[in-house]
């Protein structure tokens, strides 16, 4: 069992106080960085959305802008999700089994969005096969620690 220092981090040598110190200054720059991005991707998405729905046809939208929007969401929805990942890390809030979850749901994301975009023309059988590989070892991963954490909180 871990004591609340030893889970902070917290040390008694001043060089790794000072390291530690540097580290979660940096996490908080990238959190700080991280909101840019996710501000700029919603105004990327926006402004992309307007484009194309003024151009000719007018207000409609082509099953490829469709699935282009789609992946433009999702790609800030996975920003969103490593901005959770870094707050968690900022926070000190170590809890392994809990950071695990976030990052495999993150990859889950990020595979998701790749498949919605996945133009089934352009790409081989064994790329398929390949995303549908990570897909399922994704998802028995997720699933696993998601029953692993509701069983210890029982």
């Amino acid at each position: 069992m871990q004591t609340n220092e030893q889970s902070n981090h917290q040390t008694q040598d001043p060089v790794l106080s000072f390291f530690n110190r540097v580290i979660s200054q940096v996490a908080r720059v990238l959190a700080a960085v991280m909101v840019m991005v996710i501000i700029w991707g919603v105004g990327d998405v926006v402004y992309v959305l307007y484009q194309r729905l003024m151009a000719p046809p007018f207000m409609l939208l082509e099953i490829k802008d469709i699935l282009a929007t789609f992946g433009a969401f999702m790609a800030v929805l996975i920003a969103v999700e490593i901005f959770h990942n870094i707050i968690l890390y900022v926070e000190d809030n170590h809890n392994r089994q809990l950071a695990v979850e976030i990052v495999l749901g993150t990859a889950l994301m990020a595979i998701a969005r790749k498949v919605i975009v996945l133009d089934f023309n352009e790409v081989g059988a064994e790329h398929i096969y390949a995303t549908a590989a990570v897909t399922l070892a994704l998802s028995v991963g997720y699933y696993l620690i998601v029953i692993r954490r509701k069983g210890s909180n029982s």
